[in-house]
């Protein structure tokens, strides 16, 4: 296994319709928003378990069983675009659908069969442009509510 940066690398899409997030095909992601060519910053998206401590009378040690899964607040900061927006045009707030995450890369220039991914099932909670006074871009973040826990399939 070779190491290698994200940054130019991962590859995210914002889906509507997956019929099988366990098996999604690669004409399902094509049809999606593809959001990585003007993404500036991601927060979250990682899945973990909340262990339980479990002391018990007889030890000092205190021993963990599995607790709840839960996900982090996640958002994805893009740029703006003065002409045209159609990364905040499909993801409009309340929108239900999917951000695929192709966090190795795909073996071509798009999506296809054999791609390794996760599926994160997810509501638009909120777009939000945010402002400033500083020498930088113009940007805009969409907040996520995910729903239930992603999957870690290969396209189809």
């Amino acid at each position: 296994m070779a190491r290698f940066m994200r940054k130019g690398t991962t590859k995210l899409f914002f889906v509507l319709t997956i019929s099988n997030t366990a098996a999604p095909t690669a004409a399902e992601v094509n049809a999606g928003t593809r959001l990585d060519t003007q993404i500036a910053e991601v927060a979250g998206f990682s899945f973990k378990n909340n262990p339980i401590d479990i002391p018990v009378m007889s030890t000092a040690f205190v021993g963990k069983i599995n607790g709840e899964d839960t996900v982090e607040d996640s958002s994805l900061t893009f740029y703006e675009d003065s002409v045209t927006n159609p990364i905040l045009t499909a993801q409009a707030k309340g929108t239900n659908g999917y951000v695929v995450i192709f966090y190795g890369g795909t073996a071509g220039a798009s999506p296809a069969a054999g791609d390794k991914c996760e599926v994160w099932p997810a509501t638009v909670a909120s777009t939000a442009r945010m402002y400033s006074a500083g020498n930088e871009a113009a940007k805009y973040q969409i907040s996520y509510a995910l729903t239930a826990q992603p999957t870690s399939p290969t396209l189809v």
